[in-house]
């Protein structure tokens, strides 16, 4: 399957080639007439100007009044910072993700909230053979995984109300919370205790504690967790568990210039 994949011929699509090639011109001047845009990309000018009605709309390109020419807005900026944020939180964790995967040989995860979910954007599996199965881009509810709760946890209740007016609890496991207010119940010990656990809520026989990553604003823009199998489970290992994900999760947070 593979090598039919890299055997395929990847045709590009006109209209995402002529729509980036309209950003490049608008990137590289201040404001662009239709008439102008549309001899530069070698497109009709009805063509053109469905492209930026439509980026308009969208929120990428601004219009001076009602006069003919175009310009981008910093929606494109906005959206690349992300990008560069989450990049620069994969490279600031990923190694204090390797340090904790080689002392305890247990799975570790990077996630960010993403809706009513969470997304993993970068893992380190386990070094056994009994591990949890998960991959980057993997999507699980905020209700249930331990990363989820950090990320809730220290927020009002009417913002995590709101996050879950649409939401269905659906019960993974016998331990999955089935409603909001046994999820606040548990997010007030999460915000004293400062990490969240998940106590075979999304898996049955696996547990995760999760630790926060704060931005310098004091805002947790992340999760850290580390997961195991609950026959792997003692007292010891989980307090010890605890004590390098809060270790590590102060330091990223340093980092990203947070201070308490």
């Amino acid at each position: 399957m593979k090598n039919e994949e890299n055997n395929l011929q990847i045709e590009p699509v006109s209209s995402v080639m002529k729509v980036f090639a309209i950003l490049n011109v608008l990137a590289e001047h201040k404001s662009v007439g239709v008439t102008e845009l549309s001899q530069i990309v070698m497109t009709s000018k009805s063509t053109v100007y469905r492209f930026l009605q439509t980026m308009k709309m969208l929120g990428f390109v601004s219009q001076e009044g009602d006069d003919d020419r175009y310009s981008l807005t910093l929606k494109l900026f906005e959206v690349s910072s992300k990008a560069l944020e989450y990049v620069d939180l994969v490279s600031l964790t990923e190694p204090y993700m390797a340090s904790i995967a080689e002392q305890t040989k247990e799975a570790l995860h990077l996630g960010i909230r993403d809706g009513d979910g969470i997304i993993y954007i970068y893992k380190v599996d386990a070094q056994y053979n009994l591990r949890m199965q998960s991959r980057i881009g993997g999507r699980n509810p905020l209700y249930s995984t331990a990363i989820g709760k950090v990320l809730l946890a220290e927020r009002p209740e009417s913002y995590i109300r709101d996050v879950f007016k649409d939401t269905q609890f659906v019960p993974s496991t016998a331990n999955t919370h089935l409603t909001i207010d046994a999820l606040l119940e548990e997010l007030k010990q999460v915000k004293q205790q400062g990490y969240g656990v998940d106590n075979e809520e999304q898996e049955e026989g696996l547990r995760c504690i999760g630790s926060p990553i704060y931005d310098r604003l004091g805002n947790v823009i992340a999760g850290l967790s580390l997961s195991f199998p609950t026959l792997r489970y003692t007292p010891e290992k989980f307090e010890k568990y605890i004590g390098l994900l809060q270790e590590a999760t102060t330091k990223i947070s340093e980092k990203l210039g947070h201070t308490k």
